[in-house]
């Protein structure tokens, strides 16, 4: 029920983000009770502005109550930029960041190690090829990546 509701609220956001030709990056919805939160990334080349996350929650949120789409209405919505370090989710998002670094857990070690930090050098067919800080190269399955996200050089 849960990833139903959060599908539910990915697509309205979508709906709502195509439009000004912004994407969404990640829908979270967490806690229970009076203490729920809906969290929506969104993101656009060039960055999101305040008031993109403002026009965004605005219009979300309208929709999220008037279709009333989280059972017993009470929740906490909250959209913001994905910031710097920002998550990669879907295949897309690893052919779109090709030539970034990143950090990359995976669910079962890949080639000895359960977390890679690199160059992501390629995405395809369903594989990540990162290039080790050490000089090692691995390709790993979409599929064996826990969670992934850009890292930024300080």
């Amino acid at each position: 029920m849960r990833q139903d509701l959060i599908d539910k609220i990915w697509a309205i956001a979508g709906r709502v983000t195509r439009s000004d030709d912004m994407e969404v990056v990640d829908v979270e919805f967490l806690g229970g009770g009076r203490h729920r939160v809906v969290r929506i990334y969104i993101d656009k080349a060039g960055g999101v502005s305040l008031a993109d996350c403002e026009n965004v929650s605005t219009q979300v949120g309208t929709i999220l109550d008037v279709e009333d789409v989280i059972p017993g209405g009470e929740y906490t919505l909250e959209v913001s930029s994905p910031g710097v370090e920002r998550k990669l989710v879907r295949p897309s998002d690893f052919e779109r960041f090709t030539g970034q670094r990143v950090k990359i857990v995976c669910k079962e070690p890949v080639e000895g190690s359960a977390s890679w930090d690199g160059v992501l050098e390629a995405f395809s067919d369903q594989t990540a090829t990162v290039a080790g800080t050490k000089g090692r190269t691995v390709k790993i399955p979409f599929d064996k990546i826990k969670k992934a996200n850009l890292k930024f050089e300080w």
